[in-house]
């Protein structure tokens, strides 16, 4: 058993659908004061922020602690979560066309063990239909999205080619943590 500390839906289903068992609890933590040029960088200081934080909270002695983060860039700019409807349709014709790498670390501590993974997951879109995109924006599946993306939903039909792990795209390279769940 674990504690995921992200209030993230889609990284609660990677553990279920890898059977890890799970609580899903967290304390808020503010990524807006991180001063970052790069994602790797960005992504890295929000994940330690939010360890920092929960780690203070919860510590390890009941449950191992889990904190992930996740950042989309493309064409060398970072997508943040969009705040509102135009601004996702900026970020998201910013990936049309383009190779858009998704970037996920997490910090994983357990009493034996603490592991820091930072993981690409590089998608080449092909040109975004318009009507499908006005769709997207409409149904609001974009918010609380870095960068707008879904590449489990209004994405994947656009990928042409692939290079890493979908789970590190959905938030959380499941693949990589599982080895080191039993130390």
């Amino acid at each position: 058993m674990i504690r995921l500390a992200s209030s993230s839906p889609t990284r609660a289903k990677l553990l279920r659908d890898f059977s890890i068992e799970f609580i899903q609890e967290s304390v808020d933590f503010d990524e807006e004061g991180i001063c970052a040029t790069s994602p790797k960088n960005f992504v890295y200081q929000a994940t330690l922020g939010k360890y920092e934080a929960n780690f203070k909270h919860f510590g390890i002695k009941e449950l191992p602690l889990l904190v992930a983060d996740t950042v989309v860039t493309s064409n060398g700019m970072i997508l943040r979560k969009a705040r509102c409807i135009d601004e996702a349709r900026n970020i998201l014709l910013t990936q049309s066309g383009s190779i858009t790498s998704i970037i996920t670390c997490m910090i994983y501590h357990s009493k034996s063990l603490k592991l820091i993974d930072i993981s690409y997951t590089d998608y080449l879109f092909r040109e975004f239909d318009k009507e499908d995109l006005e769709n997207y924006l409409q149904s609001g599946e974009w918010r609380g999205k870095a960068g707008a993306c879904m590449v489990e939903g209004f994405c994947k039909p656009y990928i042409k080619e692939v290079r890493g792990y979908e789970s590190t795209a959905m938030g959380l390279c499941v693949e990589k943590l599982q080895p080191f769940l039993t130390l």
